[in-house]
């Protein structure tokens, strides 16, 4: 079995970033320091802020969350703390900033720090509607603003070497992918997790919601959890499919599915969750099909994310891929060799925050730019709403609308609670 090495492979493959834009407001050159200022230092924000810390040429200025013992672990030493995000934005010497809000938040502060001519790393999935998605792009290219989605899976050198190979047809023609997220999460979170259903005192819960609709606090439904509500995101869809699923996406070279069929819902699992804890979803690409299949009710690994051609199967996670040969009918040997190469989750994220870096002052387009975080968010945002919906739905990518269904079209954006508004 052929094993590829990280050194071949730097050897032939190309640079990921491509593109333009136009000078910023303080132009950086390639041994400048970069001011970074994070919003949102919760459970992801703290896992990224560090690396970012790490790299050579990164300034830590400020930091932003509503919740004080997060922010206290943020805004250390110089790191000037802030409980409202705008008033971060207003620091002119801010170059850039980390959005690790929960998904309701991305889009507004996204908007707001283009317009302040700021550069964003925004975590995935990019965004809670279409509708927010397509703003956030809009206000990219507008502001000309380099903004990278946390979809880090796109820098592991593993994964780009997979999606060049399948692109050349190393694998054959490819009809059919696989992706999936397993696990048992029986009997639920809310019993285990909340210790208090009191306020604290530290925690700005108005501004939490922020534009979502106002509830009563509940502990449930901040920090980790908050993605099985569809007011603040969308299961396991948004959260494991906005990985796989884009790199599915990306090795088709499409820009968006024809159309979606899925069904599921939230059937055992009974903590107060929205989001559905069976879920299957069937997307109909030009020449292909991709399904995706999220159980949080058992855990039997299933195929995490397979893409399965004429000539082989490759199959690939975090830890790197194995291409297993097809032989055809009639033949007695298959037409490729078994291949494998290593993959380190660690080193993706950190290769993708230095892609992030390097591109402020480049001002190439970053390798997961903001609009392959939207059109993969979209597609998430596909699967959930034909899943609400119990039915097929057909897309136009270029409208962004669903062909004749009013119903399915007014799901693709969400009022805003005031004073908040997308612009």
């Amino acid at each position: 079995m052929k094993q590829i090495t990280r050194r071949e492979f730097a050897k032939t493959t190309v640079a990921a970033s491509a593109g333009t834009a136009l000078s910023r407001m303080r132009i950086l050159g390639a041994n400048d320091r970069i001011n970074l200022g994070i919003i949102g230092s919760g459970d992801r924000g703290m896992q990224i802020w560090p690396i970012f810390l790490k790299q050579p040429d990164v300034n830590p200025v400020a930091a932003c969350d509503v919740y004080e013992p997060y922010l206290a672990r943020a805004a250390k030493g110089a790191v000037k703390p802030h409980k409202d995000f705008r008033r971060l934005l207003e620091i002119k010497e801010i170059d850039a900033v980390i959005v690790a809000t929960p998904d309701h938040w991305h889009a507004l502060p996204t908007i707001m720090a283009c317009q302040a001519g700021k550069d964003v790393y925004c975590e995935k999935p990019l965004s809670l509607t279409v509708a927010e998605g397509r703003k956030m792009l809009e206000a990219a290219r507008k502001h000309n603003r380099v903004v990278q989605t946390g979809s880090q899976q796109r820098s592991g050198p593993h994964y780009q070497k997979a999606v060049k190979l399948i692109q050349q047809g190393g694998i054959g023609a490819v009809h059919k992918i696989t992706a999936g997220f397993t696990r048992n999460a029986m009997p639920g979170f809310k019993h285990e997790e909340i210790l208090t259903k009191e306020l604290p005192k530290e925690l700005d819960w108005e501004m939490w919601l922020g534009p979502a609709p106002h509830v009563p606090y509940d502990p449930f439904r901040c920090h980790y959890h908050f993605r099985w509500f569809w007011d603040y995101s969308g299961g396991q869809m948004t959260n494991w499919g906005a990985h796989n699923l884009d790199i599915a996406r990306w090795a088709l070279n499409a820009r968006a599915p024809l159309a979606v069929s899925a069904f599921g819902g939230r059937y055992e699992i009974k903590d107060g969750g929205e989001t559905p804890d069976i879920q299957e979803v069937l997307y109909n690409f030009d020449g292909c099909v991709v399904s995706w299949s999220g159980r949080e009710v058992n855990r039997t690994r299933d195929e995490y994310l397979v893409f399965h051609g004429t000539k082989g199967t490759l199959n690939i996670m975090r830890n790197g891929f194995m291409i297993a040969p097809e032989t055809w009918r009639k033949k007695e040997k298959p037409e490729i060799e078994p291949m494998q190469m290593k993959g380190n989750g660690n080193e993706a994220q950190t290769l993708h925050i230095r892609n992030f870096l390097d591109c402020l002052k480049s001002r190439q387009r970053p390798i997961a730019d903001v609009e392959e975080g939207h059109l993969t968010a979209t597609m998430c945002h596909l699967g959930n709403i034909a899943t609400r919906l119990g039915r097929s739905l057909k897309w136009d990518a270029a409208k962004e609308e669903f062909v004749g269904d009013k119903e399915a079209n007014q799901m693709l954006s969400r009022p805003y609670r005031k004073p908040w508004k997308l612009e």
